[in-house]
């Protein structure tokens, strides 16, 4: 079981409340983004492009401390996220000036 983060304005699209857990096909970050949009529809094309599956420009993935955003989606997750220790955190980024 997977733990996930995902940033508020992510919760409130898909009616979640805190923390919630997935068990995906593959323990890989695509694994995980693939359950969550199969279990919550309303999440497909926002954390992901639908067609080129890259990562959304202004979201970031970590686990264990470590940023994870510009790793490949077929990056199996560390351990303890996998052992469901740690979760891995889905973060909005900010930019601005």
């Amino acid at each position: 079981m997977i733990r996930v983060v995902l940033p508020a304005p992510l919760r409130i699209l898909a009616g979640i409340e805190g923390e919630i857990c997935c068990e995906p096909a593959t323990e890989t970050i695509a694994g995980v983004i693939d359950a969550l949009e199969a279990r919550y529809p309303v999440l497909r094309g926002t954390i992901r492009d639908q067609k080129s599956t890259a990562r959304r420009p202004f979201i970031r993935f970590f686990a264990c401390e470590e940023d994870l955003s510009h790793e490949p989606g077929d990056l199996v997750l560390p351990e303890a996220v996998r052992q469901g220790r740690e979760p891995l955190i889905v973060l909005g980024a900010i930019a601005g000036g």
